[in-house]
């Protein structure tokens, strides 16, 4: 006599399943890079899919975030939400500004850091009140604004290092002019500015020990990341600064923004 049993769907079944969907599409919109230049139909296409793709990457990191027990905030987990919500604000912000060229960048990284938070060990789960899962949304809105702006930052520099050699390749001609280059990146250096703002007030509000929860060294590289970004805005602002000027600081301050959260996690997570 045979016995009936109930088909178990394992736990990470669903999110592996989403990932691999995602991968693929990153590696076909990765294929058909050159309709995001394109007009009509081939750049309507290219959106559609890669639209597609960064809502599985959005849902998938989600998938991967949520336990049973809580939050999930491991290092690799945490790389590949903020790696969809960077690819989510360049894919709206192009289809109205000129930052289509960094897509050669960001498609292969995401691809690399949703895998990698698929193969992670799990770490510790979380549980979080709703204020400080509201700040933590902030700060990942924050950093993925101000990795946008250090990417833009370096396309920044080349179009000026090629500009003051003389050189004319490929990119440069598909590249905007220089100073509507700059005014994208600060753009999005002051919304990155507001938003790490919001969640430095919102995390001494919120959180109760910074000692206990391993959390001084971000909040003291964060605050040196939010003054970089301060003088480099005051600069532009009052002396009119551009060029290699705004590039430096703009690296300078997404440098304390990793050192504070990603150099840290690694060091908690994988030495420590």
């Amino acid at each position: 006599m045979m016995t009936l049993l109930p088909h178990v769907t394992h736990p990470q079944a669903l999110p592996t399943a989403m990932v691999l969907v995602t991968l693929i599409g990153y590696a076909l919109a990765s294929w058909r890079l050159r309709s995001s230049r394109a007009h009509g139909a081939a750049k309507w296409r290219f959106n559609a899919l890669l639209g597609a793709t960064v809502v599985l990457h959005l849902v998938s990191a989600h998938q991967l975030l949520r336990g049973a027990g809580g939050l999930d905030l491991s290092l690799f987990k945490v790389l590949a939400l903020i790696s969809a919500v960077v690819n989510l604000v360049v894919l709206t912000s192009a289809l109205r500004k000129p930052i289509d060229n960094l897509y050669p960048l960001l498609l292969p990284a995401a691809a690399l850091f949703l895998a990698a938070a698929l193969l992670a060990p799990a770490g510790a789960p979380l549980q979080l009140s709703v204020q400080l899962q509201g700040h933590i949304v902030i700060s990942l809105l924050a950093y993925s604004l101000l990795t946008v702006a250090a990417l833009q930052a370096l396309l920044v520099a080349y179009q000026d290092w090629q500009l003051h050699h003389k050189h004319q390749n490929a990119l440069m001609r598909r590249l905007p002019p220089l100073q509507t280059m700059e005014a994208l990146l600060f753009e999005f250096v002051w919304a990155g500015q507001l938003l790490l703002s919001l969640a430095l007030v919102s995390g001494f509000l919120y959180y109760e020990d910074f000692f206990a929860q391993h959390l001084l060294h971000k909040v003291v590289f964060s605050l040196i990341a939010w003054l970089f970004f301060a003088v480099l805005l005051w600069g532009r602002h009052r002396r009119g600064w551009r060029g290699y000027t705004a590039v430096r600081l703009t690296w300078a301050g997404f440098a304390a923004i990793v050192l504070g959260y990603a150099g840290s996690k690694f060091v908690l997570e994988y030495l420590l």
